[in-house]
């Protein structure tokens, strides 16, 4: 993990298309402004974890219907 400090109204490049700026600082809670290209999707961290888990569940749930409908396809077959 890369560590900064930066103070309000500094910012940091990542690569030549996204800044980020410290806007303001308030006991624990820091403001970030980002410029970022709009075809960027951003999410804070809990919501990325939670989509992270959900398309888990939703892949975990497709594997299990293929293997289910693979046996009915099995079972169809040998009648």
């Amino acid at each position: 993990m890369l560590i900064l400090t930066r103070r309000p109204g500094e910012a940091l490049y990542l690569d030549d298309n996204i800044k980020i700026t410290v806007l303001s600082v308030q006991g624990r809670q820091v403001k970030l402004g980002l410029e970022i290209p709009t075809e960027t999707t951003v999410y804070r961290e809990e919501v990325y974890l939670k989509i992270k888990e959900q398309n888990r569940l939703a892949l975990e749930n497709r594997q299990q219907d293929l293997f289910a409908a693979t046996e009915l396809w099995q079972k169809k077959e040998k009648k």
